[in-house]
């Protein structure tokens, strides 16, 4: 398994550098994730609503799994990163505008326009990644 299975193999080596870019952002939400169930326990998101804590606990399996696919030159691993990276968007600026009261500039505000940039700059390269994807899986 790498950027050498066939999809990517052909694939110029910026298409590349975005895949391999966004396993590995992939990979650093899954950690955060195990960071936050293994530190806080049974309550890992704790003043968040349980729909909003479900969903942040299951990128513990999306985040992997994205990347994996992506990762495969799956066209369901483009769909699902597309999909994370713009629902985990969504979930942060809900959490941290919606529900956190502190004005101003947080650190959590800060990450939550990191990703997304990140979900802006995978749409926007979506496309490009389509064309040069496999079959979905299955």
């Amino acid at each position: 398994m790498g950027l050498s299975a066939p999809a990517w193999a052909a694939a110029p080596r910026s298409v590349r550098a975005v895949v391999g870019g966004y396993v590995l952002l992939l990979g650093l939400g899954t950690a955060v994730h195990v960071v936050h169930l293994v530190v806080g326990g049974l309550d890992p998101y704790p003043g968040l609503p349980a729909w909003l804590t479900g969903y942040f606990v299951s990128l513990t399996v999306l985040d992997p799994l994205a990347a994996l696919l992506l990762w495969r030159g799956r066209r369901c691993g483009v769909l699902l990163t597309g999909a994370v990276f713009v629902t985990d968007a969504a979930a942060n600026g809900w959490a941290n505008y919606a529900l956190d009261a502190t004005g101003g500039i947080t650190v959590g505000r800060v990450g939550q326009a990191m990703i997304t940039a990140a979900a802006l700059v995978f749409l926007a390269l979506a496309p490009r990644l389509w064309r040069r994807a496999g079959p979905p899986a299955g």
